[in-house]
C-alpha cells in the first residue's frame, strides 16, 4: 500500500460520541426508512443531527440498515464512499465514509452480454460510478491492518460499478447526511474477470467509464486514499471500532477511482478497469421491460 494520510495502523480505536438525542436520533432514521421503503426522497436530516455530526450520523444509518435486516434483508458486504477527491468535491464534503451493503443490491454481469439490468423504478436519483471491489478469504477483525494483512485477506479483485443513489431531495447532502443514508448506497454490479493481487495491483489501475458510448468518466487507482487498499485498511478499523467487523466472504467496494455521473432509464454504463476487464449495466426503461428481463433470464 502507498503512504496515505488515512493511515491506520496508529489510529484511534475510540467510538465518536454525540450530543444528540436518542429520540432525535430515532426520528431522522424514520424519515430515511419512509423515503427508502416509500421510493420518494425526504428532506435533508442535519435539520435534526447537525451538519457534521459523525456519531450521530452513524447511529441513524445503523437505524436505519436494521430496519432493511428486519425486512429480510442479509448483510454481504460493505462500502466506502468519497474516497477520491473528485467525489468529494462533488458532494460537497472533505472525508470518507462507510455503508452496508445487502444482498438485494448485488447484481452481476455473469450470462449477459448488453450487461447486468436495473429495474425501473429501483433507485431514486441514481448516479454511477467504477471503482475496485475486493472479495475476502480471512476476517479483519483483530490485528495491525498493515500492508501484509490487508493484502492476505483479500482474495481476490473485480472491476465495479457502483450506482449510488440518495434519499434525500435533490442530493443536498452535508457529511452527516450521507453517512445516515448509508453513504447514500444503492445497487453495485461485479465484472466476470477475478484477479489475485498477484495478477494486479490495484494502485496501478486506470478507469474510463461510458454511458451509451461516450466517456463521461476517467481515473486511476491512486485516487481512492491514494491506492484502493488504502481504502481496505480504512473501512477495515472503521468497522472494526464501530463493532462489526469486515468478515471473510464479503465484498467490498473501495471507492470511486473517478467522477459519479447521473443515469437515466435506457442508459448503457460501461466501466473498462486496466487489469480487471469491464463490468457493464443497463437501466430498464419500463415495467414491461422489466418484466421481460426476468422472463428472460428466469428461462
Amino acid at each position: 500500500m502507498t503512504q496515505s494520510k488515512y493511515d491506520v495502523t496508529s489510529a484511534s480505536d475510540e467510538i465518536p460520541t454525540t450530543d444528540v438525542s436518542a429520540e432525535t436520533v430515532t426520528e431522522a432514521a424514520d424519515r430515511l426508512i419512509t423515503a427508502h421503503f416509500d421510493g420518494v426522497a425526504c428532506a435533508p436530516v442535519r435539520d435534526l443531527i447537525g451538519r457534521d455530526d459523525v456519531a450521530a450520523a452513524y447511529l441513524v444509518q445503523e437505524r436505519l440498515n436494521a430496519a432493511k435486516v428486519e425486512r429480510g434483508a442479509r448483510v454481504v458486504g460493505r462500502k466506502i464512499g468519497a474516497t477520491s477527491e473528485a467525489v468529494q468535491t462533488q458532494l460537497g464534503v472533505d472525508q470518507p465514509d462507510f455503508g452496508v451493503l445487502f444482498d438485494d443490491m448485488a447484481f452481476s454481469d455473469l450470462g449477459r452480454e448488453d450487461g447486468a439490468g436495473i429495474p425501473a423504478g429501483r433507485l431514486i436519483q441514481a448516479k454511477a460510478e467504477a471503482e475496485v471491489a475486493f472479495v475476502l478469504k480471512e476476517d479483519l477483525a483483530e490485528g495491525p491492518l498493515d500492508e501484509a494483512q490487508i493484502r492476505g485477506a483479500i482474495d481476490y479483485a473485480v472491476a465495479a460499478l457502483e450506482i449510488v443513489d440518495s434519499r434525500i431531495t435533490d442530493w443536498d447532502i452535508s457529511f452527516a447526511d450521507t453517512v445516515a443514508d448509508n453513504a447514500s448506497s444503492g445497487l453495485y454490479v461485479l465484472g466476470r474477470d477475478h484477479l489475485t493481487l498477484d495478477e494486479v495491483n490495484p494502485v496501478e489501475v486506470t478507469m474510463s467509464m461510458t454511458i451509451n458510448g461516450e466517456e463521461v468518466s476517467t481515473g486511476n487507482g491512486a485516487a481512492c486514499l491514494g491506492d484502493p487498499l488504502n481504502a481496505v485498511a480504512w473501512l477495515a478499523h472503521q468497522a472494526r471500532t464501530f463493532g462489526e467487523p469486515l468478515r471473510r466472504g464479503q465484498v467490498i467496494l473501495s471507492g470511486a477511482l473517478g467522477p459519479m455521473r447521473p443515469v437515466s432509464p435506457g442508459d448503457v454504463v460501461t466501466a473498462t478497469i486496466t487489469g480487471l476487464g469491464t463490468v457493464t449495466t443497463r437501466f430498464e426503461n419500463s415495467a414491461v421491460e422489466n418484466s421481460a428481463v426476468e422472463k428472460e433470464e428466469n428461462a
